[in-house]
């Protein structure tokens, strides 16, 4: 079970030459073929550009490190933290408030 054979390949391009009809299946094929030859040159373009834009994208020159020491940031007098936030107003319905009036 599972396994394809000759008699199922027979059935099927039967049911395809019955949908088709033979005039269209070989411009069908051709197609195909086609459609496949370009996807496979769009590919290896592809994988192509890629390798070019990795080489392009190594540097050419070496950058050097800053010298001198590295001071951390001095406290400002007078830091105050901001400030907390106002308490929330509790939801009002716009409507029940006209209604209230």
């Amino acid at each position: 079970m599972g396994a394809l054979k000759p008699w199922h390949i027979a059935i099927f391009v039967v049911v395809l030459v019955l949908l088709f009809g033979a005039k269209r299946l070989p411009d069908a094929a051709r197609s195909l073929g086609r459609s496949l030859r370009i996807i496979k040159a769009e590919t290896k373009g592809l994988i192509d550009e890629n390798s070019n834009v990795a080489e392009k994208a190594e540097p050419e020159y070496h950058r050097q490190p800053l010298q001198g020491d590295v001071q951390p940031p001095q406290a400002q007098q007078g830091y105050q933290p901001p400030p907390a936030q106002p308490q929330a107003q509790p939801y009002v319905d716009p409507v029940q408030r006209t209604n209230d009036r």
